[in-house]
């Protein structure tokens, strides 16, 4: 006699802090941080909202989280590096990190409890700046005037009217096209400038 067995279902994937988190982070990069609720959150996870708060405390906590996750994707300076390029490749590596999560730009300085990247992060950064002979008090003027110029530069990338460098030569060439020489010399200039192959934003 054959006894009919039903057949088990996969095993399910245990919730954690760090995949509630990293869902999180997939809704924001997907549908913008304002679309960010834990009923959401547990309908991302598969689960019940109220599963979620046996690994993270309120909404402030993941949000406290997720802007963690993006500070452990910028690249820290290494030791003994020389300060300029350290300063250089944090920059680099910070404005890719907001390209992927645009919706941390607001976020990255507003947290009350950051998390231990970021507080890894902002030492590191400090660190090269003392170790090359700032001051504390230029080291803090520099830090934030690095920090204004990335997340500055971040969230006017964000706005921009294209986002590969093929559109960005169909904009420069309609502003061209529509664009007096005569009344704007400089202004057609540089607008011919990023015609030019490798041009950057």
């Amino acid at each position: 006699m054959t006894i009919q067995t039903e057949p088990r279902s996969a095993p399910r994937t245990p919730l954690t802090r760090q995949r509630v988190l990293h869902a999180a982070v997939a809704l924001a990069d997907r549908s913008g941080v304002g679309s960010l609720s834990m009923r959401k959150l547990a309908q991302e996870l598969g689960v019940e909202a109220m599963s979620l708060y046996h690994h993270v405390a309120n909404k402030d906590d993941v949000l406290d989280g997720i802007v963690d996750i993006v500070f452990s994707e910028i690249d820290l300076p290494e030791d003994g590096a020389d300060w300029k390029a350290a300063m250089r490749e944090r920059a680099i590596s910070a404005r890719e990190a907001l390209r992927r999560h645009p919706w941390a730009i607001g976020l990255m300085e507003s947290r009350s409890s950051p998390g231990p990247a970021t507080l890894r992060h902002h030492d590191a950064v400090l660190r090269v700046l003392r170790t090359a002979g700032f001051t504390v008090e230029m080291a803090a003027h520099a830090f934030s005037m690095l920090d204004s110029y990335i997340y500055g530069f971040a969230l006017q990338e964000t706005s921009l009217p294209f986002e590969t460098s093929d559109e960005l030569v169909d904009v420069a060439q309609t502003i061209l096209q529509s664009l007096p020489a005569d009344e704007y010399p400089y202004l057609t200039e540089m607008v011919g400038h990023a015609l030019q192959p490798g041009y950057a934003f």
